[in-house]
Protein backbone atom coordinates (compact mmCIF):
# COMPACT_ATOMS: atom_id res chain seq x y z
CA UNK A 1 0.00 0.00 0.00
CA UNK A 2 1.38 3.40 -1.01
CA UNK A 3 1.11 6.12 1.61
CA UNK A 4 0.89 9.84 0.96
CA UNK A 5 3.88 11.94 2.09
CA UNK A 6 3.54 13.85 5.38
CA UNK A 7 4.16 17.61 5.39
CA UNK A 8 4.55 19.09 8.88
CA UNK A 9 4.26 22.86 9.23
CA UNK A 10 6.32 23.95 12.24
CA UNK A 11 9.29 22.39 14.07
CA UNK A 12 8.16 23.02 17.64
CA UNK A 13 7.04 20.27 19.99
CA UNK A 14 3.76 19.49 18.22
CA UNK A 15 5.26 19.25 14.74
CA UNK A 16 8.48 17.54 15.77
CA UNK A 17 6.75 14.81 17.78
CA UNK A 18 4.35 13.94 14.95
CA UNK A 19 7.18 14.10 12.42
CA UNK A 20 9.23 11.69 14.52
CA UNK A 21 6.33 9.27 14.91
CA UNK A 22 5.61 9.11 11.16
CA UNK A 23 9.32 8.89 10.39
CA UNK A 24 9.56 5.91 12.76
CA UNK A 25 6.96 4.18 10.57
CA UNK A 26 9.21 4.66 7.57
CA UNK A 27 7.00 7.33 6.06
CA UNK A 28 8.16 10.18 3.83
CA UNK A 29 8.16 13.25 6.09
CA UNK A 30 9.17 16.87 5.46
CA UNK A 31 9.07 19.62 8.09
CA UNK A 32 8.70 23.22 6.96
CA UNK A 33 9.75 25.83 9.54
CA UNK A 34 9.73 29.60 9.07
CA UNK A 35 12.34 30.21 11.79
CA UNK A 36 16.02 29.60 11.06
CA UNK A 37 16.18 26.85 13.70
CA UNK A 38 14.20 23.89 14.97
CA UNK A 39 12.57 23.70 18.40
CA UNK A 40 10.06 26.51 18.04
CA UNK A 41 9.88 28.68 21.13
CA UNK A 42 11.61 25.98 23.21
CA UNK A 43 14.87 26.58 21.31
CA UNK A 44 17.89 27.19 23.51
CA UNK A 45 21.60 27.96 23.13
CA UNK A 46 24.47 26.96 25.40
CA UNK A 47 26.66 29.63 27.02
CA UNK A 48 29.47 28.01 29.01
CA UNK A 49 27.21 25.27 30.34
CA UNK A 50 24.24 27.63 30.81
CA UNK A 51 21.29 26.91 28.53
CA UNK A 52 19.70 30.21 27.51
CA UNK A 53 16.09 29.94 26.36
CA UNK A 54 15.79 32.45 23.53
CA UNK A 55 12.02 32.77 23.81
CA UNK A 56 11.66 32.92 27.57
CA UNK A 57 11.91 30.21 30.23
CA UNK A 58 10.57 26.76 29.36
CA UNK A 59 10.25 24.60 32.46
CA UNK A 60 9.35 20.98 31.89
CA UNK A 61 6.92 19.40 34.35
CA UNK A 62 4.26 16.74 33.98
CA UNK A 63 2.20 14.06 35.65
CA UNK A 64 2.08 12.00 32.45
CA UNK A 65 4.27 8.89 32.48
CA UNK A 66 3.46 8.41 28.78
CA UNK A 67 4.98 11.79 27.92
CA UNK A 68 8.05 11.23 30.13
CA UNK A 69 8.70 7.79 28.70
CA UNK A 70 8.38 9.07 25.15
CA UNK A 71 10.69 12.09 25.55
CA UNK A 72 13.20 10.05 27.53
CA UNK A 73 14.05 8.25 24.30
CA UNK A 74 15.59 11.51 23.10
CA UNK A 75 17.12 13.08 26.20
CA UNK A 76 18.53 12.44 29.63
CA UNK A 77 17.15 14.63 32.39
CA UNK A 78 18.57 16.88 35.08
CA UNK A 79 16.18 17.13 38.06
CA UNK A 80 15.01 20.70 38.52
CA UNK A 81 12.23 22.18 40.64
CA UNK A 82 11.28 25.68 39.59
CA UNK A 83 10.97 28.37 42.23
CA UNK A 84 9.61 31.88 41.81
CA UNK A 85 9.54 35.00 43.94
CA UNK A 86 7.39 38.09 43.47
CA UNK A 87 8.92 41.52 43.93
CA UNK A 88 6.43 43.98 45.44
CA UNK A 89 7.47 47.40 46.76
CA UNK A 90 11.06 46.28 47.27
CA UNK A 91 10.24 43.06 49.12
CA UNK A 92 10.47 39.50 47.77
CA UNK A 93 7.69 37.02 48.48
CA UNK A 94 7.42 33.29 47.82
CA UNK A 95 5.04 32.62 44.91
CA UNK A 96 2.61 30.90 44.45
CA UNK A 97 1.17 32.03 47.77
CA UNK A 98 1.98 29.62 50.61
CA UNK A 99 2.26 29.84 54.40
CA UNK A 100 5.53 31.79 54.17
CA UNK A 101 3.87 34.32 51.88
CA UNK A 102 0.86 34.70 54.18
CA UNK A 103 3.06 35.21 57.23
CA UNK A 104 5.14 37.84 55.45
CA UNK A 105 2.12 39.74 54.11
CA UNK A 106 -0.13 39.60 57.17
CA UNK A 107 2.67 39.59 59.79
CA UNK A 108 1.36 36.68 61.83
CA UNK A 109 2.12 32.98 62.22
CA UNK A 110 0.03 30.35 60.48
CA UNK A 111 -0.30 26.62 60.33
CA UNK A 112 -2.49 24.82 57.79
CA UNK A 113 -5.66 24.99 59.89
CA UNK A 114 -5.31 28.62 61.01
CA UNK A 115 -4.37 29.71 57.49
CA UNK A 116 -7.46 28.07 56.00
CA UNK A 117 -9.67 29.69 58.64
CA UNK A 118 -8.05 33.08 58.02
CA UNK A 119 -8.40 32.84 54.24
CA UNK A 120 -12.11 32.22 54.61
CA UNK A 121 -12.33 35.72 56.09
CA UNK A 122 -10.38 37.16 53.13
CA UNK A 123 -12.13 35.54 50.19
CA UNK A 124 -14.86 37.18 48.14
CA UNK A 125 -16.56 34.09 46.81
CA UNK A 126 -18.15 33.98 43.37
CA UNK A 127 -19.86 30.71 42.53
CA UNK A 128 -19.05 30.17 39.80
CA UNK A 129 -16.50 32.91 38.97
CA UNK A 130 -17.32 34.63 35.70
CA UNK A 131 -13.86 35.97 34.92
CA UNK A 132 -10.21 35.87 36.00
CA UNK A 133 -10.65 38.55 38.67
CA UNK A 134 -13.51 36.72 40.35
CA UNK A 135 -11.52 33.50 40.18
CA UNK A 136 -8.63 35.01 42.17
CA UNK A 137 -10.85 36.89 44.62
CA UNK A 138 -12.62 33.60 45.36
CA UNK A 139 -9.25 31.99 46.06
CA UNK A 140 -7.19 34.59 47.94
CA UNK A 141 -9.27 37.74 48.49
CA UNK A 142 -8.63 41.38 47.51
CA UNK A 143 -5.32 42.12 49.29
CA UNK A 144 -3.36 39.27 47.72
CA UNK A 145 -5.15 39.83 44.42
CA UNK A 146 -3.97 43.44 44.31
CA UNK A 147 -0.43 42.54 45.38
CA UNK A 148 0.33 39.58 43.14
CA UNK A 149 -2.29 39.07 40.44
CA UNK A 150 -4.04 42.16 39.13
CA UNK A 151 -1.09 44.08 37.69
CA UNK A 152 0.74 41.02 36.40
CA UNK A 153 -2.36 39.72 34.62
CA UNK A 154 -3.13 43.13 33.14
CA UNK A 155 0.41 43.46 31.76
CA UNK A 156 0.57 39.90 30.51
CA UNK A 157 -2.71 39.96 28.63
CA UNK A 158 -3.09 43.64 27.77
CA UNK A 159 -6.54 43.86 29.34
CA UNK A 160 -8.18 43.82 32.75
CA UNK A 161 -8.65 40.46 34.50
CA UNK A 162 -12.41 41.05 34.31
CA UNK A 163 -12.11 40.63 30.53
CA UNK A 164 -10.46 37.19 30.72
CA UNK A 165 -11.85 33.72 31.29
CA UNK A 166 -11.53 32.29 34.84
CA UNK A 167 -9.16 29.59 33.65
CA UNK A 168 -6.38 32.13 33.05
CA UNK A 169 -5.72 32.48 36.77
CA UNK A 170 -7.09 29.10 37.90
CA UNK A 171 -3.71 27.58 36.98
CA UNK A 172 -1.99 29.14 40.02
CA UNK A 173 -2.64 27.39 43.36
CA UNK A 174 -2.92 28.60 46.95
CA UNK A 175 -0.85 26.37 49.23
CA UNK A 176 -1.58 25.84 52.90
CA UNK A 177 1.94 24.52 53.48
CA UNK A 178 5.52 25.75 52.96
CA UNK A 179 6.04 24.17 49.55
CA UNK A 180 7.90 26.88 47.62
CA UNK A 181 7.95 25.05 44.29
CA UNK A 182 6.11 26.71 41.43
CA UNK A 183 4.83 23.35 40.16
CA UNK A 184 3.76 20.28 42.10
CA UNK A 185 3.88 17.73 39.25
CA UNK A 186 5.35 14.30 39.94
CA UNK A 187 8.04 14.76 37.26
CA UNK A 188 10.07 17.99 37.11
CA UNK A 189 13.33 18.15 35.18
CA UNK A 190 15.23 19.85 32.36
CA UNK A 191 16.80 18.16 29.32
CA UNK A 192 20.40 17.58 30.39
CA UNK A 193 21.84 18.84 27.10
CA UNK A 194 19.15 21.42 26.47
CA UNK A 195 15.99 21.49 24.40
CA UNK A 196 17.74 22.00 21.07
CA UNK A 197 19.64 18.74 21.48
CA UNK A 198 16.34 17.00 22.26
CA UNK A 199 14.81 18.37 19.04
CA UNK A 200 17.86 17.34 17.02
CA UNK A 201 17.27 13.77 18.13
CA UNK A 202 13.52 13.96 17.53
CA UNK A 203 14.12 15.09 13.95
CA UNK A 204 17.08 12.86 13.18
CA UNK A 205 16.51 11.47 9.69
CA UNK A 206 13.65 13.87 8.93
CA UNK A 207 13.98 16.38 6.09
CA UNK A 208 13.68 19.88 7.58
CA UNK A 209 13.39 23.07 5.53
CA UNK A 210 14.26 26.12 7.65
CA UNK A 211 13.52 29.76 6.94
CA UNK A 212 10.56 28.85 4.77
CA UNK A 213 7.13 30.45 5.16
CA UNK A 214 4.25 28.08 4.54
CA UNK A 215 0.97 29.35 3.16
CA UNK A 216 -2.05 27.60 1.73
CA UNK A 217 -1.51 27.26 -2.01
CA UNK A 218 2.07 28.57 -1.87
CA UNK A 219 3.37 25.16 -2.93
CA UNK A 220 1.73 22.22 -4.58
CA UNK A 221 1.27 19.57 -1.92
CA UNK A 222 -1.20 17.57 -3.98
CA UNK A 223 -1.53 14.10 -2.53
CA UNK A 224 0.20 14.98 0.74
CA UNK A 225 -1.18 14.93 4.27
CA UNK A 226 -0.49 18.18 6.14
CA UNK A 227 0.08 18.60 9.89
CA UNK A 228 -0.39 22.28 10.62
CA UNK A 229 0.87 23.78 13.90
CA UNK A 230 0.69 27.50 13.09
CA UNK A 231 -1.98 30.05 14.04
CA UNK A 232 -5.43 28.63 13.39
CA UNK A 233 -6.89 31.77 11.82
CA UNK A 234 -3.86 32.31 9.57
CA UNK A 235 -4.45 28.98 7.81
CA UNK A 236 -7.84 30.28 6.69
CA UNK A 237 -6.49 33.73 5.79
CA UNK A 238 -8.43 35.26 8.72
CA UNK A 239 -11.66 34.80 6.78
CA UNK A 240 -13.83 34.88 9.93
CA UNK A 241 -11.77 37.58 11.63
CA UNK A 242 -8.47 37.62 13.53
CA UNK A 243 -7.93 35.58 16.64
CA UNK A 244 -5.85 37.70 19.03
CA UNK A 245 -2.57 36.39 20.39
CA UNK A 246 -0.30 37.97 22.96
CA UNK A 247 3.34 38.29 22.06
CA UNK A 248 6.56 38.85 24.00
CA UNK A 249 9.90 40.48 23.51
CA UNK A 250 13.01 39.90 25.57
CA UNK A 251 16.01 41.79 26.86
CA UNK A 252 19.01 39.55 27.57
CA UNK A 253 22.06 40.48 29.58
CA UNK A 254 25.22 38.47 30.21
CA UNK A 255 27.45 39.68 33.02
CA UNK A 256 30.72 38.68 34.63
CA UNK A 257 29.08 38.02 37.96
CA UNK A 258 27.71 35.26 40.15
CA UNK A 259 23.97 34.58 40.22
CA UNK A 260 22.03 37.67 41.23
CA UNK A 261 18.70 36.07 42.10
CA UNK A 262 18.02 33.54 44.84
CA UNK A 263 15.59 31.74 42.53
CA UNK A 264 15.37 31.32 38.76
CA UNK A 265 12.47 33.71 38.19
CA UNK A 266 11.32 36.89 39.89
CA UNK A 267 7.88 38.23 38.99
CA UNK A 268 7.13 41.95 38.94
CA UNK A 269 3.36 42.28 39.42
CA UNK A 270 3.18 46.07 39.69
CA UNK A 271 2.10 47.89 36.52
CA UNK A 272 4.73 50.57 37.20
CA UNK A 273 7.35 48.00 36.10
CA UNK A 274 7.07 47.47 32.33
CA UNK A 275 8.26 43.85 32.33
CA UNK A 276 6.54 40.90 33.99
CA UNK A 277 9.49 38.79 35.12
CA UNK A 278 13.24 38.32 35.12
CA UNK A 279 14.71 34.86 34.65
CA UNK A 280 18.28 33.87 35.49
CA UNK A 281 19.16 30.77 33.47
CA UNK A 282 22.06 29.64 35.67
CA UNK A 283 19.57 28.08 38.09
CA UNK A 284 18.22 25.61 35.53
CA UNK A 285 21.43 23.58 35.50
CA UNK A 286 22.62 24.55 38.99
CA UNK A 287 25.32 26.89 37.71
CA UNK A 288 24.78 29.57 40.34
CA UNK A 289 28.48 29.33 41.22
CA UNK A 290 29.43 30.26 37.65
CA UNK A 291 31.30 33.59 37.29
CA UNK A 292 29.00 34.34 34.33
CA UNK A 293 25.28 34.97 34.72
CA UNK A 294 22.66 35.31 31.99
CA UNK A 295 19.37 37.06 32.68
CA UNK A 296 16.28 37.77 30.62
CA UNK A 297 13.60 40.40 31.14
CA UNK A 298 10.23 39.59 29.60
CA UNK A 299 7.96 42.25 28.12
CA UNK A 300 4.42 41.37 26.98
CA UNK A 301 3.33 42.93 23.70
CA UNK A 302 0.29 43.21 21.46
CA UNK A 303 2.47 42.85 18.36
CA UNK A 304 5.02 40.30 17.27
CA UNK A 305 5.09 36.53 16.95
CA UNK A 306 2.05 34.82 18.51
CA UNK A 307 2.72 33.22 21.90
CA UNK A 308 -0.46 33.02 23.92
CA UNK A 309 -4.08 32.64 22.78
CA UNK A 310 -6.25 35.19 24.61
CA UNK A 311 -9.00 33.26 26.41
CA UNK A 312 -12.40 34.91 26.63
CA UNK A 313 -15.92 34.20 25.42
CA UNK A 314 -15.72 36.19 22.20
CA UNK A 315 -12.47 34.54 21.12
CA UNK A 316 -13.80 31.09 22.00
CA UNK A 317 -16.77 31.66 19.70
CA UNK A 318 -14.43 32.67 16.87
CA UNK A 319 -12.20 29.67 17.60
CA UNK A 320 -15.16 27.31 17.27
CA UNK A 321 -15.96 28.84 13.89
CA UNK A 322 -12.46 28.13 12.63
CA UNK A 323 -12.50 24.63 14.12
CA UNK A 324 -15.65 23.92 12.14
CA UNK A 325 -13.79 24.91 8.97
CA UNK A 326 -10.84 22.76 9.98
CA UNK A 327 -13.04 19.72 10.55
CA UNK A 328 -14.09 19.82 6.87
CA UNK A 329 -10.53 19.27 5.66
CA UNK A 330 -9.74 15.61 5.14
CA UNK A 331 -6.00 15.94 4.49
CA UNK A 332 -5.06 18.57 7.07
CA UNK A 333 -4.69 18.03 10.84
CA UNK A 334 -4.36 20.91 13.29
CA UNK A 335 -2.37 20.44 16.50
CA UNK A 336 -0.53 22.62 19.01
CA UNK A 337 -1.04 25.74 21.08
CA UNK A 338 -1.55 28.03 18.09
CA UNK A 339 -3.44 25.62 15.85
CA UNK A 340 -5.81 24.58 18.65
CA UNK A 341 -5.92 28.11 20.10
CA UNK A 342 -5.33 26.65 23.55
CA UNK A 343 -2.94 27.64 26.35
CA UNK A 344 -1.08 24.31 26.58
CA UNK A 345 1.99 23.51 28.65
CA UNK A 346 4.80 21.66 26.86
CA UNK A 347 3.80 18.26 28.20
CA UNK A 348 0.23 18.85 27.08
CA UNK A 349 1.45 19.67 23.57
CA UNK A 350 3.47 16.45 23.47
CA UNK A 351 0.58 14.41 24.81
CA UNK A 352 -1.84 15.89 22.31
CA UNK A 353 0.60 15.33 19.43
CA UNK A 354 0.95 11.66 20.38
CA UNK A 355 -2.84 11.34 20.57
CA UNK A 356 -3.40 13.03 17.21
CA UNK A 357 -0.76 10.81 15.62
CA UNK A 358 -2.57 7.69 16.81
CA UNK A 359 -5.86 9.05 15.48
CA UNK A 360 -4.32 9.79 12.08
CA UNK A 361 -2.82 6.31 11.83
CA UNK A 362 -6.24 4.81 12.57
CA UNK A 363 -7.66 6.98 9.77
CA UNK A 364 -5.16 5.49 7.37
CA UNK A 365 -2.80 8.42 6.98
Amino acid sequence: MAFAPIVVVGAGFAGSVIAERFNALGRSVIVVERKDHIGGNAYDEEHDGIFVHKYGPHIFHTNSRVVVDYLSRFTRWTPYEHRVQASVDGALYSFPVNLDTLEQVFRRKFDEQSAEAFMKTQRVVYSPPRNAEEQVLSLVGPKLYEMFFKGYTTKQWGCLPTELAPGVTARIPLRMNRDSRYFSDSFQAMPSQGYTALFNRLLDGVEVVLGSEWEVGARDWTGAHVIYTGPLDAYFAHCLGRLPYRSLYFEFSEEQAYAKQKVATVNYPKESVPYTRTTEFNHFTDRIDSPITVLCREFPSAVGDPYYPVPNGENETLRRGYKELAARLEDVAFVGRLADYRYYNMDQVVGRALHVFEELVRKGW
